[in-house]
């Protein structure tokens, strides 16, 4: 265990190039510096910039994260950051006992780090089917099951599930789970942080007003 401590102390971090993040000249919305730094992310060839870490909590508080991808975001206070899953998962049912979820980036080529928190709504039946049939088949195969992080007796019995409805699929392609959901997080506090090699991190928080609108203040690294 020595050995592997010094080890993890000696791994370089903040390597390479950073990128510059002013403070001052952010946009009003947090949802709308999200969408630079995303848009920054794909240009730097950062891989699955859209993956994301999703924090639940079920009824007893007991917390659970897992990666997940986003699907959309949009400003104002209508908008928000979206994902979805199956009613019947884990996630689903904490979401079902407390809609608040917490969600994480971070962009290890540019030290960029998001994070974001706020209530959960789930979008109405449509807009879910929509963003399923999005999904491609084997997604959508999986999807159907509902099985997520239940026992599985042997890897032969879940290839054999999932050619299952990889043929149902083809039979019914406009078919949808009643239980798939979109969900929206409407944010109430957004922070983005900027790494730096000497440790002069910079780090800005919007959280929701009173209004509607956003409040903005800096943070100590």
């Amino acid at each position: 265990m020595t050995g592997l401590r010094t080890m993890l102390r000696e791994l370089d971090v903040f390597a390479g190039e950073l990128p510059d993040f002013d403070p001052a000249v952010a946009p009003d919305d947090p949802a709308e510096l999200f969408t630079r730094w995303l848009l920054g992310a794909v240009e730097a060839g950062v891989p699955e910039p859209h993956a994301m870490t999703v924090s639940t909590a079920d009824a007893a508080g007991r917390p659970s994260a897992r990666v997940l991808i986003l699907k959309n975001v949009e400003p104002g206070p209508d908008g928000g950051w979206q994902f979805a899953a199956h009613g019947a998962s884990g996630k689903g049912h904490d979401l079902a006992e407390r809609p608040y979820a917490a969600l994480t980036f971070y962009w290890q080529p540019l030290a960029r780090q998001i994070r974001v928190r706020g209530p959960v709504e789930p979008a109405g039946a449509a807009h879910s089917a929509a963003d399923f049939l999005a999904r491609g088949e084997g997604a959508r195969a999986e999807a159907l099951l509902g099985r997520q992080s239940t026992p599985l007796s042997d890897l032969a019995t879940r290839d054999a599930a999932l050619a299952g409805a990889r043929a149902r699929l083809a039979r019914e392609p406009d078919l949808v789970p009643p239980e798939w959901t979109l969900y929206t997080v409407r944010a109430q506090e957004a922070e983005f942080w900027q790494g730096d090699r000497d440790r002069n991190h910079t780090r800005l928080r919007y959280r929701r007003a009173v209004d509607g609108g956003w409040a903005r203040e800096l943070l100590w690294p």
